[in-house]
């Protein structure tokens, strides 16, 4: 993809949630026998993903334009049963704690980086309870039946497994309890999977680092709405920072998603440089890395995290950033962005990194110097129209 140097005007309406749009899907398949309705659902290849696990679980789901119809069967596999999860962490985490309450081996497969992406709650939980559990190169394997009752789970690591356990604990039969070990990373991930399940009528409930889950009750359909998405949101944002004037509709200002937090991290960046946890908001990294250049730079912490993305998301955005001029050191646990006084044209492709977050926050930076992306499809990921929405705003030429 070519980029001519452009400010852009005009409005956007950021795609749905793609955090809400897996949890939506998971808890209206675990209603058995129930039909639910999901308006507003983001059409992308994570949200296929989870869709196509969902059906081999044997749940009805048909999608007309951005609403899907979704008939529930309670979701613990009954046979044997092959995942195809193709790049998404969190539809593989999420499906994979279902295959673990069932007597049945069941297999995993994906593509890209995942299979290599940690699993070590599972894998732990697995060893301690007698479990099969095996990885290979192009395949993981499970079969249980995981046990409910008492669950520790290290706070530290994704917050996707403590929603993968929620979710399958949800519909178990049984009380259990997961304690979480402080420090809690992503903790607000965890309140958007209280707040589906509660939709849902799932018996869960929150009382300091413990949750506590009823999985005798039985959840019920649904109609719900999903909300726009703030992860994308930032992205559009991102080019207002850098010059442009697009108008951003249909967010919500009170939202569980952690990443509205991107409002006050840019409006930091304006006044000083700012050092920031993302421990909570690892998905804002690149595009606030994009950002700081244009400021006084930045230093982000907390960024050991971002090597199991779909790249290794702080060492890319550095790669990708010295094309532009702009220095960025990776330390230990930190990243440090430095200013610019002006961006360079890259005399070489930009590359996404096969990453739909670093193929955005490069746009950010292509706007101003023109260059060529290259992976610019990666977008399909989280936000398919992306680059379509950009088009169709007025253009208007940084010489005018």
């Amino acid at each position: 993809m070519i980029f001519e140097p452009c400010f852009y005007s005009g409005k956007i309406t950021p795609p749905p949630s793609k955090s809400y749009s897996h949890r939506a899907l998971i808890c209206a398949a675990s209603c058995k026998g129930e039909k639910s309705v999901i308006r507003n659902i983001l059409l992308c290849d994570d949200i296929g993903a989870t869709s196509d696990c969902l059906r081999e679980l044997g749940a009805g789901i048909e999608f007309h334009g951005s609403t899907a119809e979704v008939t529930g069967t309670g979701l613990i596999p009954v046979k044997n049963t092959v995942f195809n999860c193709r790049e998404s962490g969190s539809t593989l985490r999420f499906i994979m704690p279902f295959a673990m309450l069932s007597e049945y081996e069941c297999s995993f497969r994906g593509d890209g980086r995942l299979l290599s992406r940690p699993l070590d709650v599972y894998e732990s939980i697995s060893e301690e309870q007698g479990l099969f559990f095996e990885r290979e190169q192009d395949e993981i394997r499970v079969c249980g039946p995981m046990s409910t009752g008492l669950y520790r789970v290290d706070g530290s690591v994704s917050s996707q497994f403590i929603t993968g356990l929620m979710l399958s604990l949800g519909v178990s039969g049984d009380y259990s309890i997961i304690e979480i070990v402080p420090p809690v990373v992503s903790a607000s991930y965890i309140g958007i999977t209280v707040d589906v399940m509660r939709r849902f009528g799932f018996s869960v409930s929150v009382n300091d680092n413990r949750i506590i889950i009823d999985g005798s009750v039985i959840p019920r359909s649904t109609d719900i709405t999903v909300e726009a998405d703030w992860s994308a949101a930032a992205h559009v944002m991102a080019f207002n920072m850098t010059g442009s004037d697009i108008e951003i509709c249909g967010l919500n200002g009170e939202s569980c998603q952690g990443d509205r937090i991107i409002r006050a991290i840019f409006g930091r960046m304006r006044r000083c440089r700012p050092t920031v946890d993302i421990s909570d908001c690892p998905d804002l990294a690149p595009v606030i890395m994009a950002v700081a250049p244009f400021y006084h730079g930045v230093t982000l912490i907390s960024t050991d995290r971002l090597n199991d993305k779909e790249s290794r998301r702080g060492e890319a955005m550095a790669e990708e950033l010295e094309k532009f001029g702009v220095s960025a050191a990776i330390g230990n646990d930190r990243i440090d962005v430095e200013p610019a006084s002006e961006l360079i044209k890259p005399s070489l492709p930009v590359s996404s990194h096969n990453d739909h977050r670093i193929a955005m926050a490069c746009a950010v930076l292509l706007s101003h110097t023109g260059g060529e992306l290259t992976g610019s499809e990666s977008v399909s990921k989280s936000y398919p129209g992306f680059f379509s929405e950009l088009s169709r705003l007025r253009i208007l030429s940084k010489d005018m």
